[in-house]
Parts: C-alpha cells; structure tokens; sequence
C-alpha cells in the first residue's frame, strides 16, 4: 500500500488520475508502467486509513506490539508536523483564526530546513511554491508547500564558523546553557534601552546559502552579508546570529506574501519543530510577519501527526479533521509587536533589495 501524500507530493500521481503513463515514457521510466504499476503500486491510501489486516506476525515480534495492532498509511515527516498543529482547537486565545476557516492558517516546520504548509479549498496555484495537491495533507483540502533549503542548518553554520565560537562554547558551558540560549541573554545585554531586533539596523543577511527554494525556485542563488567589521568578539557574533534569524524570518514573509497575492488567505502561524523552542527566533517571525504565532503545547508534534494518523487507523476518531482539534494543542501564543513593525518593513525592502542586487551582479560578470 502506498501513501496518497507521497505519491502526490513526489511521485506526480493525481488522486482523480492515478499514474501517467505518458510521463513515465517521456523520462525513459516506462518500465515502471508494466503489470499495472506493480514495481512501485497501485494501490494507494489516504493518510490515517487502515493498512491490511494490521501489524503481520513478524513485524509484530521485532516490535513486541500485539499482532494485528492498527497501522496506518503515513505522512511525510513534515506534513506529519503539520497535521500535529494546524487543526488545534483555539477557542479563547483571541486568535484572528478563530471561527475562521483552518485555510486561514499555515503550519511551519521549523528544523535544519523550513517548510511552509498552507491549505485551501480550491486548487490555488502559487509561484514558486510547490503545489496546489489534493487531500496530502488535511483530507478533501489542497496544499500549498513553500519551504526554505537552510535554516536551522543555516544557524548553526553562521555561528559555529565565527571565529568567537569557542569564547562562546565556553561561556555557555560555564553557565550552564546551550549556546542559543546563552546567545539569546547576551543579546539582551547588549541591547541598552532600544528593542533587541533594532540591533541589526546596519546588518543584513540574504539566507540563501544554499539556494532558494521558495518563492524564487533559483538553486544558484547564494549567501550575502552586508555590514560586517572587524570586530571579532562574541557582540559581533551575537549581531550576525540575530541578523540570520531575522533574514529567515524576512523569508518566510516573502512566502507568505507570494502565497496570499496568489490567493491565499492567512492570518496565523503554527510553529513547531527545533527552531520553534528558540524564543527569539518564534518573536521574529511574529514581529516581521505581523502574524501571531502558536506554538504546539507537545513540541515534537510530527509525533503528534503521526498519533492522530493512527489513532484514524485504529477507529477512535471518524475523521482526520475531528483527531486533529481533539490531539493538537496550544501550549503558547506568541503576538507581534505593531511597534516594530516600521522597522522591519524597512529591513524587508533591504532584504529585496539584496536578492535584486546579487542578479545585477551576475548579470554584469556574466557578460564578461
């Protein structure tokens, strides 16, 4: 049995269509068409719905589970995340969401990489973001996948090849803190009267490293920093650890943007994931989107996805959507600063402004 969302969201299947032969001629894969697809299935599942007779009498011995035991078809890891978060009851949190629609949300999976899973009920085609699929996520809804190649990844590089990184290490070893957290109380040291995310006024980063997913889809964009000095101490690695959060955070806006002109309506973050436990990341991504942010009382919630698609598959619940608001819950909300919000619409023209200029660039030394 296969996963509808797999084959949907990587395999170019269609749940009104199946396979298309024409495609797998047209790549040389035509072998994969014979005997009515049976080298990679044809028989697919939407998420959560019950898997044969249940757990086999081998897999139930190398699990100690009790034979039969229900299993469910899946999830890709990050849909998974998504269906943990996206569903959650909200009831009086005071969220523009609530008694609103769930297509007002979008769920971000925050780890070494991002996505961004938003949900609608027709077919929106958004450039550069990938989609529309049908019932891959949330059942009878399409989604919209943005993402970006490098974030937590991202973080970390920037911070560990500065050369204040060991100053920092033993720092955080001293008091006892993991290094963000330590980055995190410094920042707050050095930021005197203004607000901590103002630090950045003269430094700016295009995240890029490692190409761009989404919304641009150019793998051969690259990293940029403007404002550095020669200052070497951990203040400086403190700024550039601040100004890649915010270029992160300054992405996601430029996803969110490109997928509500195509014709989304959004009005709520759902964070989880690794980066979802760094305070200062969730804030910035709340100030520069100008969206409340909710964060997963259970913080691994691809764990609480995967519940809710056996906890369909075991009949406790009739439906995804009805797991969903009974499993999924709020542990925080995060609101944005409207105060701020001049300042980063400022750092957002920069930060398109960056992109722009590292195309003139190419352009000029292209034509060498």
């Amino acid at each position: 049995s296969r996963s509808l969302c797999t084959v949907v969201c990587k395999w170019t299947y269609t749940s009104d269509g199946g396979w298309d032969d024409s495609f797998w001629k047209m790549i040389g894969l035509e072998d994969l068409v014979k005997d009515k697809y049976e080298k990679i299935g044809n028989h697919v599942l939407s998420p959560g719905e019950s898997v044969g007779k249940g757990l086999t009498p081998e897999a139930a011995k190398d699990l100690g589970l009790p034979e039969g035991i229900a299993v469910a078809a899946s999830l890709i890891d990050a849909h998974a995340g998504g269906l943990g978060v996206i569903g959650a009851d909200v009831k009086g949190h005071n969220l523009p969401c609530e008694n609103q629609p769930i297509t007002s949300r979008v769920a971000m999976i925050c780890g070494t990489s991002s996505c961004h899973m938003g949900v609608s009920e027709t077919p929106i085609f958004v450039p550069g973001v990938w989609g529309p699929y049908f019932s891959a996520m949330v059942p009878g809804l399409w989604l919209n996948e943005g993402g970006q190649s490098a974030t937590g990844k991202l973080i970390d590089h920037v911070v560990r090849g500065h050369v204040a990184f060991p100053e920092l290490q033993s720092k955080a070893a001293a008091s006892a803190h993991s290094i963000y957290t330590y980055l995190n109380s410094h920042l707050d040291l050095i930021k005197k009267s203004s607000p901590v995310g103002f630090l950045t006024v003269d430094i700016h980063v295009w995240p890029d490293f490692h190409g761009n997913r989404s919304p641009l889809t150019d793998l051969t964009l690259k990293g940029m920093v403007v404002g550095l000095t020669l200052s070497g101490g951990l203040d400086e690695l403190a700024l550039i650890y601040l100004a890649t959060i915010q270029a992160i955070a300054l992405g996601t806006r430029h996803i969110l943007e490109t997928m509500q002109a195509a014709g989304h309506h959004i009005n709520t973050l759902f964070l989880c994931g690794g980066l979802s436990k760094n305070p200062v990341f969730v804030q910035m991504h709340a100030d520069i989107t100008g969206k409340p942010v909710v964060l997963s009382k259970e913080v691994e919630a691809v764990l609480v996805g995967a519940a809710i698609l056996g906890a369909c598959a075991s009949g406790d619940f009739a439906s995804i959507q009805e797991a969903m608001s009974k499993m999924g819950k709020i542990g925080r909300v995060v609101q944005p600063n409207h105060e701020h919000k001049r300042f980063y619409d400022k750092k957002y023209e920069v930060f398109l402004k960056l992109v722009e200029h590292q195309r003139e660039y190419r352009s000029i030394m292209n034509s060498v």
